[in-house]
């Protein structure tokens, strides 16, 4: 089951909503906000089918008050 984290960076104060939004996405396993790094959520998301985990990543990225993302494939053992 492909598997993928994504850092995000949001606009200020809008780091709950997004994590809202994010947590309604049927695919997502969980997301949290995070400190100490430039970006401010990350958020982990699965799917049975490659393609399917593609469009899960293009709508992320088009939600609103997301400045930028970095996504980090899981690759398993």
């Amino acid at each position: 089951m492909p598997g993928v984290y994504v850092l995000i960076s949001s606009e200020i104060g809008y780091e709950n909503v997004i994590i809202d939004e994010l947590r309604a996405i049927p695919q997502a396993i969980e997301a949290f906000k995070i400190y100490g790094s430039s970006y401010d959520i990350i958020a982990k998301f699965s799917s049975d089918s490659p393609e399917k985990l593609r469009k899960v990543l293009s709508s992320v990225r088009r939600l609103d008050k997301i400045r930028s993302t970095q996504t980090m494939m899981i690759i398993e053992n």
